[in-house]
């Protein structure tokens, strides 16, 4: 089993709470817009599962490898009610419920950083 990297994952949900802000704020932005249907990301749960840590070679004797592969999918959402008649589906409630999921996410990410900074400090003045 490989030990877990805390602030490598802290990055990587950074950066696809950073696309999800994005493609969220393209959905309101379109909100009017006459056939928009609203996109979403893939769950970061899903994202990294996709990215495999794989070897990479430093030598013409050693296995080949890729390095990382991240991939965060985006994909028009599932539409659980129907359109308007414009054909826009684009619902500005469930949008601003997802911009404070995606607020909530960053400020979780953070804490935990933090946390974990100070922890490694307190652990290397006492060494």
């Amino acid at each position: 089993m490989e030990p877990v990297q805390l602030f490598d994952l802290a990055s990587r949900q950074a950066r696809w709470l950073s696309v999800r802000q994005a493609v969220l704020a393209g959905n309101v932005a379109n909100a009017n817009t006459a056939g928009y249907k609203p996109m979403d990301v893939d769950p970061f749960a899903t994202v990294l599962a996709k990215t495999a840590a794989t070897m990479t070679s430093t030598n013409s004797r050693h296995i080949g490898g890729n390095g990382f592969r991240s991939d965060v999918g985006v994909s028009e959402r599932e539409l659980e009610v129907p359109a308007r008649p414009s054909g826009n589906a684009v619902r500005l409630e469930e949008e601003l419920v997802k911009a404070g999921e995606v607020r909530r996410g960053y400020e979780l990410n953070t804490a935990i950083v933090k946390a974990f900074h100070r922890m490694i400090l307190m652990a290397a003045k006492t060494s």
